[in-house]
């Protein structure tokens, strides 16, 4: 066989045992837990730590920065390979938090799948909104996994009807529970007819004990009262009679989510849901370029990075980009072209991320995520070829919803001041906009999605480059870029509560404080068009 055909084969083999995906959430549903349970269950580690644990006790594995491990919470995006079952799963693990980042949403371009975890007792929440937009927008398949049953929880049936009304999307029940709160004793897998019982292990840490039965069985019946075991035998019958079928184009398209109950805490249902992730879970697809879409078994590496991020491991001081692999198969040493820069360079010092741990890799396939060490040559949205120019698809930009001024106090600490938010900015992890005309002295306005970015930037200057800072909110709501003739903005007529600023690169845009300053000063201006996305 042709050396080219066997390479065919191999790549089109490794498409087939990738999975890559993101897990969205609001704060404090989970998504951490659950992240250090699919580990646990995966074997890439033996032990599951706690967001929740004592500061003597153990760290999220997924959480690398300090400022994470203080406040129990995800502020930054990760990303963790690990394999199971034969598959290569690449977790891209996100920012829950409420005042998330934009790197949030840079994410999401990069997964195939985004699992959407729901608290049990809250139903959908606001964060969770924001992020399945993100995703239909991109049309990436959601598999919805309702988390803490073993507290208590709404009616699954409630939480069912919730997801359909508000996100106008059809659900299968792919499971079903057996009680909730302290009640909660399993899930019956619906698709192979088991009912799977569980027992608890001290703190969650190890795998939990299952026995699998049938639903009516007297194992199943003497866990619960008489009245919980009545009311899940009649919802199973009420499911079935319902006569729905699990449709696997309407999953691809983003038309229905799977759903699945457990407790991640409990370990209860994750590995049932790991398994049905595997069978039914997208593998990577095309990507589309300028030219039309790559697909994944073309036969030449292409890729393009989504994430920049410096200083994850304080020995190193180093930046690195985040990039997707795309097409065809990556190899140490490999030379490949840059778009952007329309250069050729060589990718010699790739590694494998889990987390803040780095191992060189030698090949990688559409769906991984590589570490490219970054002297500075990558950007965000940046696309690389092994076979000619490529030009994928621009990262979106988001309009920020945060603003205030940053001030280095310290005239000495200027210069690292200055290199830092420089930095920051490489990274996405904040925009710059300056005041119109101000000339070359005058001090940025920092822009955020979420607030509280404005803390991870100050305790990064400090911790990264020793420069204090001092910060003062703004009042500003929103960032509209500005589209028109040079001439119309020159003569742009602005209201109160707006202020004209420009970008880094030069471009017009106006800040505003509130929905009336905003809709005055369009009307006040309709040859001009203000945009939430950066001009083309």
């Amino acid at each position: 066989m042709c050396t080219e055909c066997v390479l065919a084969d191999v790549i089109s083999d490794e498409i087939r045992r990738r999975r890559t995906f993101a897990i969205i959430s609001h704060p404090d549903a989970g998504k951490t837990t659950l992240t250090e349970k699919l580990l646990l269950y995966s074997g890439a580690i033996d032990l599951a730590g706690s967001v929740r644990a004592k500061k003597d006790q153990r760290h999220a594995t997924s959480d690398w920065m300090e400022l994470e491990r203080q406040r129990g919470i995800s502020v930054t995006s990760t990303v963790l390979q690990f394999e199971y079952a034969g598959h290569v799963l690449n977790l891209l693990d996100t920012p829950g938090h409420e005042d998330f980042s934009e790197d949030t949403y840079r994410t999401l371009t990069a997964a195939d799948n985004a699992v959407m975890l729901i608290d049990a007792a809250k139903g959908i929440e606001p964060q969770t909104r924001k992020l399945f937009e993100v995703c239909r927008m991109r049309g990436i398949p959601i598999f919805t996994l309702i988390n803490k049953m073993d507290r208590p929880a709404r009616e699954p049936l409630d939480l069912l009807d919730e997801l359909e009304k508000v996100f106008g999307i059809s659900t299968f029940a792919m499971n079903w529970p057996l009680g909730n709160g302290s009640s909660f004793k399993g899930v019956y897998d619906r698709r192979e007819r088991q009912m799977h019982l569980y027992q608890r292990t001290e703190h969650g840490a190890t795998k939990a004990p299952v026995i699998v039965t049938a639903p009516d069985s007297p194992e199943c019946a003497a866990l619960v009262d008489s009245a919980t075991h009545k009311q899940f035998l009649e919802e199973m019958e009420l499911l079935d009679m319902a006569g729905d079928k699990f449709d696997r184009d309407m999953l691809a398209s983003g038309k229905l989510t799977p759903v699945y109950f457990g407790s991640a805490v409990n370990n209860f249902g994750v590995k049932l849901f790991l398994d049905s992730f595997l069978k039914l879970g997208i593998q990577p697809g095309p990507h589309e370029a300028a030219h039309g879409p790559v697909e994944p078994n073309y036969p030449h590496f292409t890729g393009f990075v989504f994430k920049i991020q410096a200083n994850m491991d304080p020995k190193h001081r180093d930046s690195v980009a985040f990039l997707r692999v795309c097409s065809g198969r990556f190899e140490k040493d490999m030379q490949v072209h840059h778009s952007r820069l329309g250069t050729k360079m060589r990718l010699s010092r790739p590694h494998k991320l889990f987390a803040r741990d780095r191992d060189t890799v030698d090949e990688a396939y559409p769906g991984d995520i590589l570490g490219l060490v970054n002297p500075g040559a990558f950007a965000i949205g940046d696309c690389v070829s092994a076979n000619g120019p490529v030009q994928y698809a621009g990262i979106p930009r988001f309009a920020p919803e945060h603003f205030g001024t940053l001030r280095c106090p310290d005239p000495s600490a200027h210069k690292k001041f200055r290199t830092g938010l420089d930095q920051l900015k490489q990274e996405g992890a904040v925009q710059l906009f300056y005041p119109a005309g101000a000339g070359s002295t005058r001090e940025p306005i920092i822009a955020v999605v979420g607030r509280l970015q404005f803390d991870v930037i100050q305790f990064r200057l400090k911790s990264e480059y020793n420069v204090d800072t001092v910060f003062e909110p703004s009042n500003m709501k929103y960032a509209r870029w500005v589209e028109g003739s040079d001439e119309d903005i020159t003569k742009m007529s602005l209201t109160i509560g707006s202020r004209l600023v420009e970008d880094p690169e030069g471009r017009a845009a106006v800040l505003f404080d509130g929905d009336w300053a905003l809709s005055r000063t369009a009307e006040k201006n309709p040859k001009l068009t203000f945009s939430t996305v950066v001009p083309g």
